[in-house]
């Protein structure tokens, strides 16, 4: 609710954008929620457009201290702030309250043994029930299209609004464009029967019910985790796409992910820094960076598989076998095709109704180009990338847009192991991309020859985890009793590798220098990266490998980004909790076999240091630089791996070094037991 709450405040014309939320659920809760959102939104909105607060989710901006007031009213300012402050923690309230209402008006409404779920107006809700029933459940339930707030050129201007929240309130709006925008509800209808195609499918659903009710020529979406942090954001992209010089091939803009969740040592790398700052800037400089799932304004006629003004035909087909059925939608194409823009709504009649209700339903998708040449594509877990991917190939750029103060912002899964989780899907549907039609390599037709090489790094960089695999477990050979072949011109190797690795950080501290990433940022994704590479990547690669056999990809799975804790007093309580899963073992294989080196390569240099010769010693020193730098890599896993004791990170410097000594001795005691025992044995 944070989310629509941004949003309705946005620094926008009013009558020129709409709120669409998409509830996958069906559920009557998210419904009632968003009426009630409306209603404090009547208070909330004034209340930011005459303060000029700033960012404009309620929580987030109640949450911060030190606020520097920018508004025109600073002697009202905390009378109105304490009251705004006061009627949302009432509006939080009313939301908790939701289920046991919605349960004992149930309960009210009650007929025979099948208890309904009943709206307030006395009618049973058309989406899935709290108790499932045919046609009432999770996967099967209609298609429900609400306007919860009218266009505001319904409304004449309240410029002295004197109610809101269902309380008179004594805030002064004199002066103040207290409208709200167009906002809908909107849940597709589900079925057993049909694929419903994840949030690629419910995007596109979106696409078509807001093509009928407002048909903008522009179109944003955000996850529900994310809100508008900056109250300029939506005309700072729309400066790119009226830009005289390639605005009209601009198909979208992305803005940056940034989180607000993360602990200030960014343990698993949730910035993604050296990505967002340096690698879509880079990206920028080509064909423009690709779709990254939220925060992105297309144009619509991109999504529709238009190609751009440079490329396009003077004729363009717009029949039922591309578009769908939909008369009304039919005519929305024809609408943006030439570039027009519906001002007032339409008119909402029971026609309309049912068209709306058929644009959102299950089998609409079936037998036309949605999902493949139009909308979101489908079958791809990375429907993000999949889908910019698409559009590059048609010929539009795309631009990065980034604000000093953030555009948007959102939650980060800080979890390790859902952390691992969100990589495995990024990961696998990168794979699937390259193993589709939409390989970089043979298809897009008008895709420049570097951007697709890009396209191909960001589709095959999971391989790279066989490698580093093997890489490391090399410095487990301390665990082997005698030389093994690799250390006779391990002198020479070592060298060879330090130079390429020396050459790939120079490369590597131009890029960063040049993106102004920090170099703990740097560390922090070299880290992480090492992390994914034992665990989320070779998994990805597992599910490419077996997906011939059982038919099935990656599987999407919403991210879990908090989950319930015994310590709500800490911020980062979710951090600390470790969830072992498969995926896991051959990280933690690593790890403790690189403690078990370390401590016997301590143990050999005691037992045998005195008769090494000089370059024996010198293949033990640089044998070891591997071990400690596996370590040094994998110190966020051995923190995870600690679990709540991992709140005071130094704590490694004792346990690490303890072990090191308590392997070294059990070695030390070992091989003396051996040596008195079983002299003839070499070790």
């Amino acid at each position: 609710m944070n989310c629509v709450l941004s949003i309705l405040a946005v620094d926008y014309p009013v009558d020129r954008y709409t709120c669409y939320l998409a509830d996958d659920s069906g559920a009557l809760i998210l419904y009632e929620s968003l009426v009630e959102t409306a209603d404090f939104a009547a208070l909330w909105v004034p209340f930011c457009r005459k303060h000029s607060v700033e960012p404009r989710a309620p929580e987030s901006y109640f949450e911060k201290e030190g606020m520097i007031y920018t508004g025109r009213s600073p002697s009202e300012f905390v009378k109105d702030y304490r009251h705004v402050q006061r009627e949302y923690e009432k509006f939080k309230v009313r939301l908790e309250t939701l289920p046991r209402i919605i349960e004992e008006r149930s309960d009210v409404y009650k007929e025979g043994s099948a208890k309904a779920t009943w709206m307030a107006n006395g009618t049973q809700w058309p989406g899935t029930w709290v108790e499932p029933a045919e046609h009432h459940r999770k996967g099967h339930h209609a298609g429900i299209v609400e306007i919860v707030q009218e266009h505001p050129s319904l409304n004449k201007p309240q410029q002295d609004q004197k109610k809101a929240s269902n309380n008179v309130t004594p805030l002064n709006f004199d002066g103040v464009d207290a409208r709200l925008p167009m906002l809908v509800y909107v849940s597709r209808e589900k079925s057993p029967s049909y694929e419903h195609n994840k949030k690629a499918g419910a995007l596109n659903a979106q696409l078509r019910i807001s093509a009928l009710l407002s048909n903008a020529p522009f179109f944003i979406n955000f996850d529900c985790d994310h809100y508008i942090s900056n109250s300029q954001a939506l005309r700072a992209a729309m400066c790119f796409f009226l830009d005289p010089r390639e605005g009209d091939n601009t198909a979208f803009v992305q803005s940056p992910q940034r989180f607000e969740n993360v602990d200030p040592t960014d343990r698993y790398g949730n910035h993604n820094r050296v990505f967002f700052d340096g690698v879509m800037y880079a990206l920028n400089g080509l064909q423009g960076p690709t779709y990254l799932g939220t925060g992105c304004m297309f144009r619509r006629l991109a999504l529709y598989g238009v190609d751009p003004p440079r490329w396009r035909p003077d004729e363009i087909t717009v029949d039922s076998n591309r578009f769908g059925n939909s008369m009304p939608f039919l005519n929305s194409v024809l609408t943006a095709l030439k570039q027009e823009r519906r001002i007032a709504p339409p008119e909402i009649d029971e026609a309309f109704r049912a068209e709306m209700t058929m644009v959102v339903s299950s089998a609409y998708d079936q037998g036309t180009d949605w999902g493949r040449g139009t909308g979101y594509i489908y079958n791809i877990a990375t429907e993000d990338i999949v889908t910019g991917y698409r559009i590059h190939g048609q010929g539009w750029r795309s631009m990065y847009c980034t604000m000093e103060v953030d555009a948007f912002r959102g939650t980060a899964p800080i979890n390790l192991t859902e952390r691992l989780y969100q990589i495995i899907r990024w990961s696998g549907g990168s794979l699937e991309v390259f193993f589709s039609p939409y390989n970089p390599l043979f298809s897009g037709r008008r895709l420049h020859l570097i951007q697709r090489a890009a396209y191909l790094n960001c589709t095959i960089y999971p391989v790279t985890s066989l490698f580093i695999l093997l890489y490391a477990f090399c410095p487990a050979m301390w665990l082997i009793p005698d030389e093994i072949l690799i250390q006779k011109p391990f002198t020479r190797y070592v060298v060879y590798v330090i130079i390429i690795v020396a050459l790939i950080h120079i490369i590597g501290a131009l890029e960063i220098k040049w993106a102004g990433v920090t170099w703990r940022d740097w560390w922090r994704n070299e880290q992480f990266f090492m992390t994914a590479s034992l665990s989320a990547y070779p998994t990805a690669l597992l599910h490419m490998v077996v997906k011939p056999l059982t038919g099935k990809g990656i599987h999407f799975r919403v991210t879990s980004k908090q989950t319930t804790t015994e310590d709500d007093d800490d911020k980062y309580a979710d951090m600390y909790e470790m969830r072992w899963v498969p995926m896991l073992i051959p990280a933690a294989v690593v790890l403790f076999s690189n403690i078990m080196a370390i401590g016997v390569a301590m143990g050999k240099a005691v037992v045998y240091g005195g008769t090494w010769p000089p370059e024996r010693r010198a293949h033990a020193a640089l044998g070891l630089l591997f071990n400690v730098w596996m370590m040094a890599m994998l110190q966020p896993f051995a923190l995870a791996v600690m679990g709540r004791w991992s709140k005071r990170p130094g704590i490694l410097l004792v346990l690490l070094p303890v072990a090191f000594v308590v392997v070294m001795l059990v070695y030390i005691g070992v091989h003396a037991l051996l040596v008195k025992f079983l002299p003839f044995i070499v070790i």
